[in-house]
C-alpha cells in the first residue's frame, strides 16, 4: 500500500468545503440517532439527496447517474462521510452487487435497478447466509424452481441486514441439489416487496436490526437470474471476494477500506469520547491512564493499516480489546445507560465488536484463509474428511 501523502490542489480543497456543507445540511442529528439505534447503514432521504448529486457511485460519469469525481475526490467524499457520521452501509452494499448487476443483469430490469441505485431510490441487501449453513454459503438450500418463464423461490436466510426495507436482495439459491454444491447454485436479485417474502428482525449485542427473511413459494420472474442457471458461484465470487478484503484494490492508498479496519471507526470514536473524559476529569494527569490509552491507540492505529484476511482479523479483535479496555478504565460510569462518563461511547464499542467476528463471514474462516494462502500451510484434515479417509 501506498502510504505517501496526498498534495491535493485547489479543486480538491474546494471539494472538501462543498462535502463539509452538502453534509452539514443532511446529515441531522436526527439521523445520526436514528443510525446509531438501527444501524440500518441507510436512509432513504439522505440517499435521494446524495443521489441528486451523483455521490452514490461517483467515480462514474455523470450520463450513468455518478458525478465524474477522480480518485483523490471519491477519498476525499467518503472520509468525509465518515467523518459525519452518516449512514454508509448501504454504500458498501452498493459497491459489491452493483458490477454484478451490470455484468450479469438484462434489460430493462439491469438499468432500472442501476438508475434507482444511482438516485437514491434503490435499496439493496445481502442473502447469502442460512440457518444450517453459517459462513458456508455455498451450503445454500434455498431452493429456486423453474416454472416457465417464472421461479417459485421457497427457504429461508439469515442476517439480511435491511431485509425490513430494501428493494431487492442479491440472492443465493439452490437450483440443483443432485450437483456438487458449488455447481448447483444460481443467483438472482431477487424483489422483496412482493407476496410471498416476509422479513423478521432480528437484533444484535449492539442494538442494530438484522432480518431472517423467509420467502415462502414466491414468484418471480426469469429477468430476475443473474447470470446462468447453475451458474451462481461465478457470479457470486466478485462480490465475496470484495466483501472479504481479498483483491480487486488499487495499490494506491485511496480504495475503501475492507471489512476489518472499516471496523476501526467505532474504536476511534470511542477513543476521542475516552481522551475527553480523561481530560475533563483530570485523569489525563495519572501516568498509567495515559499508557493505557496509548496502548489503545496503537493498537486501533495498527489495525487500521491491516489489510486483507490479516485486517479482518485484527479490525475484530482490536475493536473488542479497545472497547473492553475503555470500559475497564473509566469504571462503572461507562455503563450507564443515559448518562455514561464517555457518551456510551466505549460500551457500544464493546457491543458492536461481538457482531463483527461474524460479519461477512467467521473469523476463523479468515485465519484458515491465512493459513493456507498467506503462510502456506497444508489444508487441515479432520477425523471424517474424505481426505483423511482416503489416506
Amino acid at each position: 500500500m501506498d502510504f505517501s501523502s496526498l498534495d491535493p490542489d485547489g479543486r480538491h480543497r474546494a471539494f472538501v468545503d462543498d462535502v463539509r456543507v452538502f453534509l452539514a445540511e443532511h446529515v441531522t442529528e436526527e439521523v445520526r440517532e436514528t443510525e446509531r439505534r438501527t444501524g440500518d447503514g441507510y436512509n432513504r432521504e439522505f440517499y435521494r439527496a446524495l443521489g441528486s448529486r451523483g455521490w452514490i457511485r461517483p467515480e462514474l460519469p455523470r450520463e450513468r447517474g455518478g458525478a465524474g469525481l477522480d480518485r483523490i475526490q471519491v477519498a476525499i467524499l467518503r472520509a468525509e462521510l465518515e467523518r459525519a457520521k452518516a449512514p454508509t452501509r448501504q454504500l458498501s452494499t452498493i459497491r459489491l452487487v452493483s458490477p454484478a448487476i451490470e455484468q450479469y443483469g438484462r434489460s430493462p430490469l439491469r438499468e432500472q435497478v442501476l438508475d434507482g441505485i444511482a438516485r437514491g431510490e434503490v435499496c439493496l441487501s445481502l442473502g447469502f447466509t442460512e440457518p444450517q449453513g453459517g459462513s458456508d454459503v455455498a451450503s445454500a438450500r434455498l431452493r429456486a424452481t423453474r416454472d416457465g418463464d417464472e421461479w417459485t423461490i421457497s427457504g429461508s436466510k439469515m442476517f439480511t441486514t435491511n431485509g425490513h426495507q430494501a428493494d431487492y436482495c442479491f440472492l443465493l439459491t439452490r437450483t440443483d441439489p443432485t450437483v456438487g454444491k458449488h455447481k448447483g447454485l444460481t443467483m438472482f436479485l431477487m424483489p422483496l416487496k412482493i407476496p410471498g417474502v416476509e422479513a423478521q428482525g432480528i437484533f444484535t449485542f449492539s442494538g442494530e436490526r438484522t432480518n431472517m427473511m423467509f420467502y415462502d413459494d414466491a414468484r418471480i420472474s426469469d429477468l430476475h437470474r443473474l447470470g446462468e442457471v447453475n451458474g451462481g458461484w461465478s457470479v457470486l465470487r466478485g462480490p465475496l471476494d470484495a466483501e472479504h478484503g481479498l483483491g480487486g484494490m488499487v495499490n494506491d492508498g485511496l480504495d475503501a477500506l475492507p471489512m476489518g479496519p472499516a471496523f476501526l471507526y467505532e474504536a476511534r470514536d470511542a477513543l476521542d469520547a475516552a481522551l475527553d473524559w480523561a481530560e475533563t476529569t483530570g485523569s489525563i494527569g495519572d501516568g498509567a491512564v495515559v499508557d493505557r490509552l496509548a496502548d489503545a491507540i496503537a493498537l486501533s492505529e495498527a489495525a487500521y493499516a491491516t489489510d486483507g484476511a490479516s485486517g479482518r482479523v485484527l479490525g475484530a479483535e482490536a475493536l473488542d480489546r479497545i472497547g473492553a479496555e475503555l470500559i475497564s478504565l473509566i469504571g462503572p460510569e461507562a455503563l450507564l445507560e443515559d448518562e455514561a462518563a464517555d457518551g456510551g461511547m466505549a460500551d457500544f464499542a464493546y457491543r458492536y465488536a461481538q457482531g463483527t467476528k461474524t460479519y461477512g463471514g467467521a473469523i476463523g474462516v479468515f485465519r484458515t484463509v491465512i493459513a493456507q494462502h498467506e503462510l502456506g500451510l497444508p489444508r487441515m484434515e479432520l477425523p471424517g474428511s474424505r481426505a483423511f479417509l482416503t489416506k
